[in-house]
């Protein structure tokens, strides 16, 4: 067994680790289970979806050890390569259809909002797609479940329109055309009527998670 390496990333839940040269170590800040995370990536990759590979659930449940994905995250290389940021947004386009057209498992619980038997990864943004050697990579199934695709892409709309942006004047103002950018060639294509029921069911609920900031609120209900 490997021994637990450098801390590598920190999630809203969870930091990866170090494990060997190939593996990482997924854990839970607040000792949640990952137990269920293990069931849903392995189901996802039976289901052909570009998802790490679980090699063990450690820790009495608390950790997982997955293969090490080399490469950085979608947002990583759109603040590198600017000029590839439509194309992110026609790839993240295309994971969700992919994800979306897999029945979700019996395990899986249903969507906090709509109804639908499509599997839903419901974080599926650019911070949680790794642009790796073999091609784009979705991490973090923490919140997949079951329910209407339509709902899972509201969800990412909303959060894309809404999320908080660092930086100078000048660097938020690149980052918020950046972001038009990616959002509009997200939705190229889809039909922003039959969105807009699940859009404004998904602004609601998620006005109430406590993790969002009131700015962030806001901009989510400037969308209805």
């Amino acid at each position: 067994m490997s021994e637990v390496g450098r801390l590598l990333a920190r999630g809203r839940d969870a930091d990866i680790f170090e494990f060997g040269n190939e593996l990482v170590l997924r854990r839970s800040r607040r000792g949640v289970s990952q137990v269920g995370e293990a069931q849903v990536l392995r189901y996802a990759k039976e289901q052909g979806l570009p998802v790490p590979v679980v090699m063990d659930v450690v820790e009495d449940g608390r950790a997982l050890v997955m293969e090490r994905i080399d490469g950085p995250t979608m947002v990583e290389a759109a603040s590198k390569r600017p000029w590839k940021i439509g194309a992110f947004g026609t790839t993240l386009s295309q994971l969700h259809d992919a994800v979306h057209k897999v029945e979700a498992p019996e395990f899986l619980s249903a969507a906090p909002v709509g109804t639908g038997t499509s599997l839903l990864h419901l974080d599926l943004h650019p911070l949680n797609v790794m642009l790796s050697s073999r091609g784009p990579i979705i991490i973090d199934w923490t919140n997949a479940c079951a329910g209407d695709p339509n709902v899972d892409v509201a969800l990412t709309w909303a959060l894309l329109a809404a999320g908080q942006l660092s930086g100078g004047l000048i660097e938020r103002g690149l980052a918020t055309f950046g972001r038009s950018i990616l959002l509009r060639r997200f939705l190229a294509g889809r039909n922003l009527d039959d969105l807009r029921p699940s859009l404004n069911e998904v602004v609601h609920w998620k006005v109430r998670d406590p993790n969002l900031s009131e700015a962030e609120c806001s901009k989510m209900l400037d969308l209805l």
